[in-house]
């Protein structure tokens, strides 16, 4: 399948903006943008025209996770409770937990919570702290502070009170966590990673008092994107090396309703070098086409960054995107088929050609 690297697509440009920070499509469109003690949430065409009026923002704590609501309010994770503020940044709610694993180390969230579309729930994760006696069946330990962990814990809470509506352990001692909702709502992915575990993804229906399990990805795999229009869900699996034959690189393709992938690509059919390859995340840009951002290295030349396309419905390599400059690993899908690029401070928009 190499030969498919020869063929080129042509990614358009349409225009560029300035701006620092990690920046993200959140809900009802808007375009969020983080920094390591804010984030700031902007109307997504003005802010790509260069407009900086700030339709929501807040000051993060150290250590917070964050996600915008959208009532214009904010969710946040901290090292022991999760709360929701207003725009004014008023405390609506607070659910206190165990404090997050750390050790020594200051804990962190490892994952902001994630507000549902449709404004009825928000979904987090908060760690499982035993008691002594049950200290023997714990997963993680630390000696100084002596603490031991269960699986964490993954929970349905009302967006409005903040009341536990559902809850699931999950098999994870969370190193990273991912929530991601489907656009209309009605599908919740999760994705832990533990540290020499890798990834564990799987995605389920939300309702009160219940979180129904539809999927679950393969071995080791993160749950990395929804099709827009369609019930598809997208899994990736990275090669880490924990062992001397972890070396696959893997997407598969869900029916969010089907426990068995309706398609498999086997990432190393792609590679330039089996050896040294590094796929790092895929995106679906519309409802037709997925972008997988990978390195390439030429003939006789130095490894870069390029973004391979996929067919949405096969993972079928369609080719890679032939960008006029350079771009890396950091795409922002923003929904309607375009897409943002990150270099040097600048953020470009593209289209296909």
């Amino acid at each position: 399948m190499r030969e498919t690297g020869d063929i080129r697509i042509d990614a358009v440009p349409m225009g560029a903006t300035g701006q620092d920070g990690r920046v993200r499509v959140t809900v009802g469109g808007r375009i969020g943008v983080w920094t390591d003690d804010r984030i700031d949430v902007y109307e997504r065409e003005a802010f790509l025209a260069g407009a900086r009026e700030r339709v929501a923002g807040s000051a993060l704590p150290p250590g917070a996770r964050a996600e915008p609501t959208a009532d214009g309010g904010f969710v946040v994770a901290q090292a022991s409770r999760v709360r929701a503020v207003t725009g004014d940044g008023e405390t609506r709610w607070e659910l206190p937990h165990d404090a997050w694993h750390g050790g020594r180390r200051p804990p962190g969230a490892p994952g902001a919570p994630a507000p549902s579309p449709c404004g009825r729930f928000v979904a987090a994760t908060v760690p499982t702290l035993l008691p002594e006696e049950h200290a023997g069946r714990a997963i993680l330990r630390y000696d100084e502070p002596k603490l031991a962990y269960g699986r964490d814990r993954l929970l349905l809470l009302d967006a409005r009170t903040g009341a536990v509506l559902a809850e699931r352990p999950v098999a994870a001692v969370s190193g990273a966590a991912d929530l991601k909702w489907r656009a209309d709502g009605a599908v919740l992915a999760a994705s832990f990673w533990t540290a020499w575990y890798s990834w564990a993804g799987y995605w389920m229906e939300p309702a009160p008092g219940d979180l129904r399990v539809l999927g679950v990805g393969g071995d080791r795999h993160q749950v990395v994107a929804f099709v827009p229009g369609s019930s598809r869900v997208v899994t990736l699996r990275r090669a880490e090396f924990m062992s001397l034959d972890d070396e696959r690189y893997e997407l598969a393709l869900y029916d969010a309703g089907d426990p068995s992938p309706r398609a498999e690509l086997d990432l190393n059919d792609l590679s330039w070098d089996v050896e040294n390859d590094d796929f790092t995340h895929a995106y679906a840009i519309d409802a037709r086409h997925l972008l997988l951002t990978a390195e390439w290295a030429p003939a006789g030349g130095s490894v870069e960054s390029t973004h391979w396309l996929l067919a949405a419905d096969s993972l079928r390599p369609l080719g890679r995107l032939r960008y006029p400059r350079a771009v890396g690993d950091a795409v922002v899908p923003l929904g309607d088929g375009t897409w943002l690029t990150h270099d040097s401070g600048r953020l470009h928009r593209w289209r296909l050609g």
